[in-house]
């Protein structure tokens, strides 16, 4: 039986459109992906970009979880760093409240941005202890009582909610936080391949079911995955070009909203080794290469990450992929 698969949405705005039109196409892909079977439609945290429209994560999920009934919505993550953790308790309190147990709460330690932008941001502390602390508060807010362990202050509207907590991370030192908790590992391997081995291992090594974090029996893992499926395996390395170009531009330092794609001859040798852990290709192809990744890792879970510049293309291999996976 496969495993589930998952969906991380950066919500891109592709050149020539807007946010707002971005928004619209990531909502429509979330009804898709509600209709087609995914398991979870995660949304990830960035900040002072021109082609990414995922800032306010907790709107996001809010909106996504009104036009859809059965896939799990969440964050993926929220960059504690940013936050005031009371703050994070009572926007996924409220969510949990309004949309049932269907609410998910990643967290990561990195802010998502530039310096300077972190900077205009920060509330907290990224350091391991600060963040296990926040994480065992966050659980008290939405424990039976609503009152964190460090303060008296209460959470009335995310007491009781249990929303899961999954910790983000893409080197050993986040899988090692991970197991310490005992919590959930969602593995950045979509765009950090080198530690991915040693993550992995880590975070198994190190899962304690002792910590007062600790809300799993064993260890679960889900790793991220670049994927694009298309009807051939040329089509499918053509729109491939949409994502190398965005990581070429972040590596350059270049700003530009999602281009379209262009002759993939033109990334020959050149493609950034960030994007190894990706499927490119037609149906069979996609299966055989996720086939392979599952078996690397022995994930519980693989969350897939589609960037297309025309948002149909985008639609047509989330329906290609649960096609071959289920």
């Amino acid at each position: 039986m496969s495993i589930p698969l998952s969906i991380l949405d950066l919500v891109s705005i592709p050149e020539g459109s807007t946010a707002r039109e971005g928004i619209a196409a990531s909502m429509e892909s979330a009804r898709l992906a509600d209709r087609l079977g995914y398991k979870r439609l995660w949304f990830a945290e960035h900040h002072n970009t021109p082609n990414l429209a995922s800032s306010a994560t907790a709107l996001l999920i809010s909106q996504a979880a009104s036009v859809t009934e059965k896939i799990r919505v969440g964050s993926g993550g929220v960059m504690l760093p940013n936050h005031a953790p009371l703050m994070v308790a009572e926007q996924y309190g409220t969510l949990a409240n309004l949309h049932g147990d269907r609410i998910d709460l990643g967290l990561g330690r990195a802010p998502g941005t530039d310096g300077m932008t972190a900077q205009a941001l920060s509330r907290s502390s990224a350091e391991p202890q600060a963040f296990a602390q926040h994480i065992y508060d966050l659980q008290a807010w939405f424990g039976e009582t609503g009152t964190a362990h460090s303060t008296p202050i209460l959470s009335s509207v995310s007491q009781g909610m249990e929303v899961p907590i999954w910790v983000l991370g893409s080197t050993v030192n986040g899988a090692s936080i991970a197991g310490q908790l005992g919590l959930p590992f969602s593995l950045a391997s979509h765009f950090a391949p080198d530690q991915i081995d040693d993550a992995i291992r880590v975070y198994r090594e190190s899962f304690s079911t002792e910590a007062p974090t600790a809300r799993l029996e064993k260890p679960q893992v889900m790793a991220g995955i670049n994927v694009i499926v298309a009807d051939t395996d040329a089509e499918a390395r053509h729109q491939f070009t949409t994502l190398q170009q965005m990581f070429l531009d972040l590596r350059a330092g270049r700003s530009r909203k999602i281009q379209p794609p262009v002759d993939p001859e033109q990334f020959a040798g050149s493609s950034p080794g960030m994007l190894e852990i990706s499927a490119v290709g037609s149906p069979e192809t996609v299966k055989a290469q996720l086939d392979e990744f599952v078996e690397r890792t022995d994930a519980d879970e693989l969350i897939t990450v589609t960037y297309a510049f025309d948002p149909a293309v985008r639609n047509r291999s989330l329906e290609l992929l649960a096609d071959l996976w289920y």
